[in-house]
């Protein structure tokens, strides 16, 4: 640090030539008005105070790279109102006091302080030592009565200031009056305006409540529709497609050609009229989400053989050939091996209905997380725009007549995204269609695994099931024990049981961070919840059907 000059005060004198000195250097480095002042009236308060304590006070001032340092030797203690002054009016000060042998304060002798003050500079600026000390050498100290008028010009600017911030708060106060009343008149009509929306919505829940009922009450006359479907159809048409065959067949002999084709084509309505209430209720079970999967580890070659046998006989009278391959197809797969087959099964099915010569080819493409099984046939194709539509129930192309319900392709896609996948399709017409099902492959992989369930047994149930799934399990007894976890480590999937004490499973998973998924484990008879990926029952819980849901929870959760 540069010192710029020293002054000593010993009496009243001194204290005013201190007040100037410091408004003076303060001013050649350029500090704004109020800094000068704030400067000047630091040092004059502690100069102030050791005069009127009978001490001197030796004054250095000192140029640092970014502030004006004011260095202050008194030879006792400085006033504590002094230093109280100087820290609102400074950036910093500091006290440090010794005894006159150079000893902390505290030990035996005389004791002396030194103040160091310091004020920032403004940025930018550039000081010259050198001219400052010249200029300020040249500088008399003034009379303590010119430093007394200087002092009155300080208050009445001070007080000039007051009044003009005292005009502005009375204006503000003004304005602010003025807004509070348009607040309060607008805070009125928007109550008004609420209340009214609020009977609105009042009304409209009721509306909502009055239709969920009507919706709940339809839902159960639609299940009692489709159980008596059940019975009173499937079981007279089973019974007139029997007497049929009976009629038909070998002990029927005595019937006449016009009579026998007659039977045939009552057996052959009854086989269509038999499909299409199947179909129905298998597109209702799916809709209502009643299709119990049962995933497992299925040898899929030995599923496209199967299929490749019960599907050729179906083509034989019409110049079809049916090929199934199992070329690039996994050794297993991890699904439902039901669903599966009546997917491939309704897949190669149509692509024979709609063929009238050529080939129906089954292939299998597969990669480390996906399995894709194609069923491309050389048909009649399907227009791009109908394309969708196709999926649509009891929908059929415009202009063909080939059998069928139209709830077969809907029931298919419905049945691949249950399994995780789906079910797409690529047509031209007069080129055939190729309908593509993708499914998840591979094994199921994840993270850290949260079990929350109260049950300590049945914790190390799972702990055992996701060896070789999980890379680590946390284990917690109870919702709440749940939440202390998930708030204090990364965890990728909770397995969370429906009934523990305190913080229950509802509760839990009202409480999980969006990005992790759950899957509910449970004894009771309960519909999944909204948040949960999946929903498993404790007695049925086995290896497979865990992994399944796993990787099911891990791959919608990306």
């Amino acid at each position: 640090m540069s010192v710029l000059t020293r002054l000593d005060v010993r009496d009243a004198a001194g204290v005013f030539a201190a007040r100037q000195l410091g408004r003076l250097v303060a001013r050649e480095l350029q500090l704004d008005g109020q800094d000068q002042v704030r400067v000047a009236t630091a040092l004059s308060e502690i100069s102030r105070g050791a005069v009127v304590a009978g001490q001197s006070a030796a004054v250095e001032f000192e140029l640092a790279p970014d502030t004006l340092v004011l260095t202050i030797s008194l030879d006792g203690e400085p006033p504590p109102d002094a230093i109280a002054a100087a820290e609102r009016l400074m950036d910093s000060v500091s006290v440090d006091g010794v005894s006159v042998d150079g000893a902390k304060a505290g030990g035996t002798g005389r004791t002396a302080t030194v103040v160091r003050m310091a004020k920032r500079r403004p940025a930018g600026v550039r000081a010259d030592p050198a001219a400052i000390r010249t200029h300020v050498a040249a500088v008399n100290p003034a009379s303590a009565l010119d430093e007394l008028r200087r002092q009155n010009q300080d208050l009445i600017s001070a007080l000039d200031d007051l009044r003009a911030q005292k005009d502005q708060l009375l204006r503000l106060n003004s304005e602010l009056e003025e807004t509070n009343q348009g607040v309060m008149a607008l805070y009125g009509q928007l109550s008004d305006e609420l209340e009214q929306t609020n009977r609105g919505v009042v009304a409209l829940y009721a509306e909502l409540d009055e239709k969920s009922e009507r919706l709940r009450a339809a839902s159960e006359s639609k299940d009692r529709f489709w159980a008596n479907v059940s019975h009173e159809l499937r079981t007279p048409l089973n019974s007139i497609i029997g007497l049929t065959r009976l009629l038909a067949g070998p002990d029927g002999s005595g019937l006449g050609a016009e009579q026998l084709h007659q039977v045939e084509l009552i057996q052959t309505s009854g086989k269509t009229l038999l499909a299409l209430v199947n179909d129905l209720l298998d597109v209702a079970k799916a809709e209502s989400g009643r299709v119990q999967l049962d995933p497992a580890e299925v040898e899929l070659p030995a599923l496209l053989g199967r299929l490749r046998a019960l599907l050729r006989p179906m083509a034989s009278d019409r110049a079809v050939e049916v090929v199934v391959t199992d070329a690039g197809a996994p050794a297993t797969v991890l699904t439902d091996e039901l669903a599966l087959t009546a997917i491939l099964r309704n897949l190669l099915s149509n692509g024979i209905r709609y063929s009238d010569g050529g080939e129906v080819r089954l292939y299998v493409q597969a990669d480390e997380t996906s399995l894709a099984i194609s069923v491309a046939d050389t048909g009649i194709g399907i227009p791009a725009a109908l394309q969708e539509h196709v999926f649509e129930e009891f929908y059929q192309v415009p202009g063909v007549r080939r059998g069928g319900t139209g709830l077969g392709l809907p029931y298919a896609r419905r049945l691949a995204r249950l399994l995780g996948g789906d079910l797409t399709l690529r047509s031209e017409p007069g080129a055939g269609t190729t309908a593509t099902l993708t499914l998840p492959h591979g094994p199921a992989r994840i993270g850290t695994v949260l079990v929350a369930d109260d049950d300590e047994g049945f914790r190390a149930v799972l702990r055992g099931l996701l060896a070789g799934i999980a890379d680590r399990v946390v284990e917690a007894s109870d919702g709440r024990a749940a939440l202390a976890v998930l708030a204090s480590e990364h965890v990728d999937l909770l397995l969370a049981d429906m009934m523990m004490p305190d913080v229950d499973g509802p509760a839990l998973l009202a409480q999980l961070p969006g990005a992790i998924p759950a899957i509910v484990i449970t004894g009771l008879e309960v519909d999944r919840p909204r948040r949960a990926a999946a929903l498993l029952r404790k007695d049925e819980l086995n290896r497979d059907r865990l992994a399944f849901a796993v990787r099911g929870a891990t791959r919608a959760a990306r």
